[in-house]
């Protein structure tokens, strides 16, 4: 991950205290970089239970209380809830996966962005919250030359850490792929 600046202290979408100036364009910043930089040369079924299969090691090693989820339109290649998670958070990935397939950015970043000019895009009368949730978590799947294909989507941890597994994650896959 990229790391902020000494002097700015990272930004924290689930405090209500005072954040540190600079703070939420540095972040906004390091998730732009992430799109960037995760992108994939193709991305088939196999990709995606490679991914999921990761994500839950990782959940089971650090024994996180997590569900995880991976859609490619309507089709779910890859779901599956760990020790600790609950009902909850069936209703925290689909609202997370929508927003990251609606928006082809990544769920925390679209919370970031309205954020911008004081407020959260929750505030606004135009976005659903009962469908959508602006909360990190939901990385769209990026293919070099083609763009969104698919969501991989992780609920149970604060936003921040959920979008930082996954992108864990999508760094290790995409780091495997291209010592092939």
């Amino acid at each position: 991950m990229s790391s902020n600046p000494p002097h700015v202290t990272e930004f924290d979408p689930d405090s209500l205290d005072t954040q540190p100036e600079g703070s939420l364009e540095a972040l906004i910043a390091r998730v732009e970089a992430e799109v960037r930089e995760l992108q994939f040369p193709g991305f088939s079924a196999d990709d995606a239970l490679n991914l999921g299969l990761l994500l839950v090691e990782l959940g089971k090693e650090r024994g996180l209380p997590i569900a995880i989820d991976i859609t490619k339109g309507d089709q779910v290649l890859f779901h599956v809830a760990l020790p600790g998670a609950t009902p909850d958070n069936g209703y925290w990935i689909r609202a997370k996966q929508r927003t990251a397939a609606r928006y082809e950015v990544p769920s925390l970043l679209v919370g970031l962005r309205g954020r911008l000019g004081g407020g959260r895009i929750e505030d606004n009368a135009w976005f659903d919250q009962s469908r959508y949730a602006a909360h990190g978590g939901a990385f769209p799947i990026f293919v070099t030359g083609v763009g969104a294909v698919a969501t991989v989507t992780v609920s149970g941890l604060p936003q921040v850490q959920d979008h930082d597994l996954v992108v864990e994650a999508l760094r290790d896959i995409l780091g495997s792929a291209l010592e092939v």
